[in-house]
């Protein structure tokens, strides 16, 4: 949804191929757009997954008027990037949530939606294009990896995409996403430790354990459940907490 008091700034966006900021996109401008609140500036990149059935739906969607909401970028499963919103400008992708104490997720970010319903794995051509994109808008803006996020981390339990099938891992040892932590966690498990070093990563939505303890395994280890573990811990560091 637009923010109070921001509208669009134009309701025929324009279409000059000039509005491209990175390499190989097809220009195809979303109305749903506005400029970001506070002059700010992106120091953060949020990664969606359209849970729609195909690109071409989803591009239909994220540059309807009636819908409000839209993202930077787009990629296809193929490969195909679209730009609909300029990286300058504040595209409507993020919504309710907040990541490090800050809310206003879309005027902070630059938003890239991947065409996936969220229960299938992400293809080949797509996350390499992801990979060819991602280093452009790190330079462009001076976005360390860590500020590569995912939508579930910066609002859980309302979102869950990127998703369980998303490879983290592999944007990591690239230099593309925040590096995870590899220690062996507590035995005596304590969720007050927990929630301390998941704010300290960035996880500062307002929610309850349960809600912190799925979107942290959203983002580093999926595949786990069942109550708090040791291993929950390993990914967000700091051993000397109990050692």
């Amino acid at each position: 949804m637009p923010a109070l008091g921001i509208p669009p700034r134009s309701a025929v966006p324009s279409r000059t191929e000039a509005s491209v900021d990175a390499t190989g996109a097809i220009w195809h401008p979303s109305p749903n757009f506005g400029p970001r609140r506070d002059d700010l500036t992106p120091y953060l990149v949020v990664i969606h997954y359209t849970a729609m059935e195909g690109a071409v739906s989803a591009l239909e969607r994220l540059c309807d008027p009636m819908a409000e909401v839209s993202a930077h970028y787009l990629i296809g499963q193929d490969g195909t990037l679209w730009q609909m919103v300029r990286e300058a400008d504040r595209a409507w992708h993020a919504g309710a949530g907040e990541w490090h104490g800050q809310s206003d997720i879309n005027s902070r970010s630059v938003g890239i939606e991947l065409d996936n319903r969220g229960d299938h794995p992400f293809a080949e051509p797509q996350m390499a294009a992801l990979e060819r994109l991602l280093p452009q808008i790190l330079s462009r803006w001076d976005i360390a990896p860590k500020g590569v996020i995912g939508h579930s981390d910066m609002a859980p339990g309302r979102k869950f995409d990127p998703g369980p099938r998303f490879d983290w891992l592999r944007l990591e040892q690239q230099g593309l996403a925040g590096g995870r932590g590899n220690d062996n966690g507590p035995q005596d498990a304590a969720w007050t430790t927990f929630r301390a070093l998941a704010e300290e990563a960035g996880f500062t939505a307002d929610v309850d354990d349960a809600t912190l303890l799925t979107a942290v395994r959203l983002r580093y280890r999926p595949w786990g459940h069942g109550a708090l573990a040791p291993e929950d811990f390993s990914p967000l560091g700091h051993t000397s907490l109990w050692t």
